[in-house]
This record gives structure tokens, sequence and C-alpha cells, in this order.
């Protein structure tokens, strides 16, 4: 029987992570605190036979972080990052001033011209990345010093200063055009 809907194309997106933790509780309370997520679940694992703590900040995802029990006292984190992308340059200064008033350390900004970032560590020493995109492209790694109590003008002003003497620059619809044509021909050629 065929059916009478078309099956989308093959398209996985990263939707969640999970992190062991020490301490559910003051983990909650930042990432509740500095993001405006919320407690969606929590209970007892059923594989993982440790607390589960379900958190999101929006209706249409039950969860976005899982933060789980079991992490022992002396036990290193092994996040590289956990990133949270916002809108504007005021909302990246409001969460560095919550992430610091929630128990965040080692506050520093990055410019990678083309995102806008600051890193934290958060209650357990994983590292937490706030971001804001831009609409240029350069090659990556990159990151220049990046002061937050300047103005918005000056940011964006330098930003694109920098950006566009970088050779491997380009606006951001142009690198996504590309992204898609290597897509497409990386499909072709698994067919």
């Amino acid at each position: 029987m065929e059916s009478d809907t078309v099956n989308p194309p093959y398209t996985a997106n990263l939707s969640h992570c999970g992190i062991f933790c020490r301490d559910l509780e003051v983990m909650k309370t930042f990432y509740t605190g500095v993001f405006d997520m919320q407690e969606t679940d929590r209970g007892e694992g059923v594989t993982f036979r440790f607390e589960i703590v379900f958190l999101s900040g929006r209706d249409d995802q039950h969860h976005q972080l899982a933060l789980a029990g079991g992490r022992g006292a002396d036990a290193p984190s092994t996040v590289m990052q956990l990133s949270f992308k916002v809108q504007t340059l005021d909302h990246l200064r409001e969460a560095r001033r919550r992430a610091l008033a929630l128990g965040a350390t080692k506050m520093r900004g990055l410019n990678h011209g083309n995102a806008i970032s600051i890193y934290c560590m958060d209650p357990e020493d994983n590292t937490v990345e706030i971001y804001l995109d831009t609409p240029w492209y350069v090659s990556q790694p990159h990151g220049d010093p990046l002061d937050l109590d300047q103005t918005d003008e000056a940011i964006w002003s330098q930003t694109e200063r920098v950006v566009r003497s970088d050779p491997s620059f380009m606006p951001v619809s142009e690198w996504a055009a590309q992204f898609a044509k290597r897509k497409a021909a990386l499909k072709a050629r698994s067919m």
C-alpha cells in the first residue's frame, strides 16, 4: 500500500544534551536562573539508575538539557562546552549578569567574527558559552577579545572591521549557499 504522504528527507538535528552532576539542585538553579528554563520532569532512569532532571525553555521541546546525578565528588568535567544562543548584545549582557549572580566563574568574552560569545564555568566547572550570531563568516577557530562594556555600535563596528580584513570573510548567506551545495553534492554521491 502506497502512503499518501511524502516522507521528508533525512535530517538529523542536535536536540538536547545531558550532563552528569554532583548537586542537581545547584545545577538546576543555575540553568533555570540564567536561561529561563523550567523543570519538565524528574525521576530515576530506567536504563540509567540515577536521578535525572529534565529542563526546557521551549514549550515545543520536552527537554533541552538533562541533568543527571551520579558525578563523583572528584570527577572532572568532560564537557567541552554547552552553548546557548541569544538574540542581542543586551541579552548577552543579561546572561553574563545572571550567570555571575548564580556562581559562574572565569567569565570571559570572545569575538569569533561569526559569533559574539561569552564563556564561563558553571558551578560544577563545565564550560558554558552564550552567544549571538553575526551576519558574517570567517574560518574558525577565530577569537578576538570582547569587551561587552562597550556600546553596541562599537562592538559591531569593531567586529565588521576585523572580519572584513580576514581572507576567509564572506556574508553568512554566501557561506550557507556553499554549505548547501556541498551537502547536495555529498548526497548525490551517496545515491
